[in-house]
């Protein structure tokens, strides 16, 4: 990604951007937010260990440290949040490019099999006659804006708390490559999307955060296309939808990893709402949808492969092979070099060290 990125920068002569410049220099952020989740796993568990003995507290901080920030842990954060900082820095320019490398936009078409799809009708306007117009489209308006910090928070989640190392690798590859794969799905079949193909089917919607977000969009990608001094970044593209994508590999892994049954639950209802919400503004068509699942259950099975998980009863099920970010490797009668026995958690029964999150089945 961060290739293919800088090639199409000196193809087109186009600087590389920061796309969320506004919260400091990329050189600082990542750092930062290492060092946030440190202290987020540190400093509350040290507290409630003291129990309001502060003298204990700095005895307790260096317990957990010692106990959960192991050299697999830190490596494991720092790969994980290295590769998602690339990852989502080339994709936000890579879809910035998207006007000048990508072919004529397909709404047309995708427009088309949403009708076929639905008979001959709009999806959007069957929602909005569904479920109204004005308390839906701010409770889906929410519902969609909080994608934007689930995503990297949930990163950082599986990173920090997961118990067993590699179920946090395995989020981590299955998190990049849908964002990778994503990308390359924008230059496969480039659209705007339904709301900037076809505006006049959500002009009847309350007005809320995501009426703003795609106004800000609209004239960002028209400031890209037309002012030869912008410095915005533009970012329309319909298909596949990398909102159904990334929530739907969170879900997946989650399934998987979970052993909370209203864990599961409830990413599972917040993934069910964030499809209605793309098709209810119009961010996608059913296929975008469609696409963006298929997406997300690929980079899942690729990601867990390449971190040492073996599928249960045809996928549904699955546990890992080892506890730390090395993967046994298959002998020739197909049996697993299993983990070091010694590696705590290495099946996901054992007891991993104390101080960490349950994140197992």
């Amino acid at each position: 990604m961060g290739t293919l990125a800088v090639v199409a920068s000196i193809r087109l002569g186009e600087p590389l951007r920061d796309p969320d410049g506004f919260l400091g220099p990329s050189w600082l952020r990542l750092p930062l937010m290492v060092l946030g989740a440190f202290v987020v796993d540190v400093v509350p568990r040290s507290l409630w260990r003291a129990r309001g003995a502060w003298r204990t507290f700095p005895d307790h901080a260096r317990t957990i440290i010692r106990e959960h920030w192991t050299r697999d842990r830190i490596a494991l954060v720092s790969i994980g949040l290295s590769s998602f900082f690339i990852t989502y820095v080339s994709y936000r320019n890579l879809k910035n490019f998207l006007p000048f490398l990508a072919g004529e936009p397909q709404d047309a078409a995708l427009h088309q099999i949403d009708q076929l799809l639905t008979f001959g009708h709009e999806p959007a306007i069957l929602l909005h006659q569904a479920l109204g117009e004005n308390v839906t489209a701010h409770v889906l308006a929410f519902v969609y804006v909080l994608f934007l910090p689930i995503s990297p928070a949930s990163l950082i989640v599986w990173l920090v708390w997961s118990r067993n190392i590699s179920y946090g690798y395995w989020y981590a590859t299955a998190h990049c490559l849908t964002w990778a794969f994503g990308t390359l799905s924008y230059y496969l079949v480039p659209s705007l999307g339904p709301n900037f193909a076809y505006p006049w089917l959500y002009v009847d919607l309350d007005q809320t955060s995501v009426k703003a977000l795609q106004d800000a969009l609209y004239y960002g990608r028209k400031d890209v296309l037309y002012n030869p001094f912008a410095d915005s970044i533009q970012s329309v593209a319909g298909f596949a939808s990398l909102h159904v994508g990334i929530i739907l590999t969170l879900a997946l892994v989650t399934q998987y990893c979970v052993r909370h049954a209203w864990i599961r639950w409830t990413v599972w209802s917040f993934f069910a709402l964030t499809v209605l919400s793309t098709l209810y503004f119009g961010w996608h068509y059913l296929a975008d949808d469609l696409a963006g699942a298929f997406i997300a259950i690929v980079s899942v099975w690729i990601g867990g492969l390449a971190t040492g998980q073996k599928f249960d009863r045809r996928g549904r099920s699955s546990h890992p092979t080892t506890s730390t970010s090395r993967v046994p490797v298959s002998d020739r009668d197909g049996r697993d070099d299993q983990a070091d026995p010694a590696d705590e958690g290495a099946t996901g029964d054992q007891p991993d060290r104390a101080g960490s999150v349950p994140l197992t089945p």
